[in-house]
């Protein structure tokens, strides 16, 4: 079974991460070896829809056929969203790998969470002049999670599902054309079902591993909620050796510096999910496999689809454009993740004794292939590299020794101010590159637009032909 769920394959230059994911899955008891997958689920079934029909025994034969027409008979947008929370929750209620089963957040979690984001924004008032980007701080339950990050999932994932179901709608044999209608109907709400089906199974395996509502960078949750999980705060610091409050508050200065930053650089979401949609259009259709899979169509087992669509027919082009799109998400999401690493470390290195070995545990996290970064791969067939990261880190901090604070963040004014992907290659040729004095082109303008305002007395001033106030008409009179 490929890697890839979507079909997607990864780019060209990192084709062994398919091998090393395969590898990875074979242990896994507690989901599926890749989180969009459909392999084993969590029961064991190697029934690619035993997590929405159960076992299939005799029993529950009539809700199967019921799911099955609800399948067929959704005609949604490009994914059945609906069908993505089911299995979310469904999901999320059979608990992680480990045995830890979902529970609600009590008083004394929450006001843990709430006091830990307070003081993390007080500390990083210090180190960033980015106001605070918080107006509330929540704790939240992994169903929790999922509820509030659905939105976020929806934006993300609709320009990729509809790519794909426009490539199945067009590739029908012309002489299937005239009763085109009904199958590519029955085609494309078996397409949102299915995309449903691998999201919700996605998000319900996140779910059980985030920590945050940012952890791959982007701004999963509403805007202006600082989002922690105590349950997995706690799953993810038990081997540690640091103190629980310790961890929680790192994990705090991480969701309430992202929070800083999308609060306060306007362009920056739409930036990054533009990114997005912008690499999701350059994805190609191997329309050779696809026109075989539906020319070999049966009703009757809609597993057979799934399965082709596992089979790579879905490859991101390998053009200029779809390179600039990778590189230009690639280094956005870096840049994001690089500054609150530094900022983050400012602020904890001088109050944490454990900032350091805590730094260096989630830079490994996302260095393997942490459970947000392989999603999103997957997802997009984006690989975020810790080279980039480290390197974008390091930026940030030359920047500050070098800029200040001010200077540092000043620079996400605009998307053009910031460093490129060339520039995360030499962070010390960005940092000290000369910058331009802008100031004192601002002076020259508002001094030109003075004089320009100022009343003219002088000779000439009162006539457009300049002969002076004496100047009468032509004849001097």
């Amino acid at each position: 079974m490929s890697d890839n769920p979507f079909g997607f394959g990864l780019p060209p230059e990192e084709p062994e991460n398919g091998d090393e994911g395969n590898e990875k899955g074979k242990g896994n008891q507690g989901g599926p070896a890749n989180p969009f997958g459909f392999g084993a689920g969590a029961g064991g079934a190697d029934n690619p829809f035993a997590a929405m029909f159960g076992s299939l025994n005799p029993n529950d034969l009539g809700a199967a056929f019921q799911q099955l027409g609800q399948m067929l008979s959704y005609e949604g947008g490009p994914v059945n969203w609906d069908m993505a929370k089911q299995i979310a929750r469904q999901t999320v209620a059979q608990g992680t790998a480990d045995g830890t089963k979902d529970e609600s957040i009590g008083p004394a979690e929450r006001a843990a969470v709430e006091e830990a984001v307070r003081l993390a924004d007080l500390w990083l008032d210090g180190v960033t002049s980015l106001p605070s980007g918080a107006s509330t701080a929540v704790a939240w339950s992994r169903a929790e999670w999922v509820e509030a990050t659905q939105p976020a999932w929806k934006e993300l994932v609709d320009p990729v599902a509809e790519r794909v179901g426009a490539a199945m709608g067009g590739v029908l044999p012309e002489e299937m054309q005239a009763m085109a209608g009904p199958l590519i109907g029955m085609m494309r709400s078996m397409g949102g079902a299915m995309f449903g089906q691998q999201i919700g199974q996605a998000v319900g395996v996140l779910a059980g591993e985030v920590v945050g509502s940012t952890d791959i960078g982007l701004p999963l949750g509403p805007a202006g909620k600082a989002a922690l999980l105590p349950l997995n705060i706690e799953t993810f610091g038990k081997d540690l050796g640091v103190p629980k409050d310790e961890v929680r508050l790192y994990l705090a200065l991480r969701e309430a510096a992202h929070q800083r930053l999308f609060a306060h650089v306007p362009w920056l979401r739409s930036h990054l999910f533009g990114a997005v949609e912008g690499y999701a259009r350059g994805i190609k259709v191997d329309t050779a496999k696809l026109e075989d899979a539906v020319g070999q169509l049966d009703v009757s087992n809609p597993e057979q689809l799934q399965e082709a669509l596992q089979q790579g027919m879905f490859q991101p082009e390998d053009t200029p454009e779809q390179k600039a799109a990778l590189a230009r998400l690639e280094t956005a999401l870096a840049l994001v993740e690089g500054w609150v690493d530094a900022v983050v470390h400012e602020a904890a290195k001088p109050r944490l004794t454990s900032a350091d070995a805590l730094r260096e545990t989630l830079r490994r996290r996302r260095a393997t292939g942490g459970p947000a970064e392989q999603t999103f791969a997957t997802l997009i067939g984006l690989q975020l590299r810790p080279r980039r990261l480290r390197d974008a880190s390091r930026l940030w901090a030359s920047l500050t020794d070098a800029r200040g604070v001010d200077g540092r963040d000043g620079l996400w004014e605009h998307p053009d101010m910031l460093p490129t992907g060339s520039d995360l290659d030499d962070p010390d040729g960005f940092v000290h590159r000369e910058q331009l004095d802008f100031s004192e082109l601002d002076k020259m303008l508002g001094e030109a637009a003075s004089r320009r305002d100022e009343p003219k007395d002088g000779p000439g001033a009162k006539g457009d032909d300049g002969k002076g106030d004496d100047s009468k008409d032509d004849d001097g009179k």
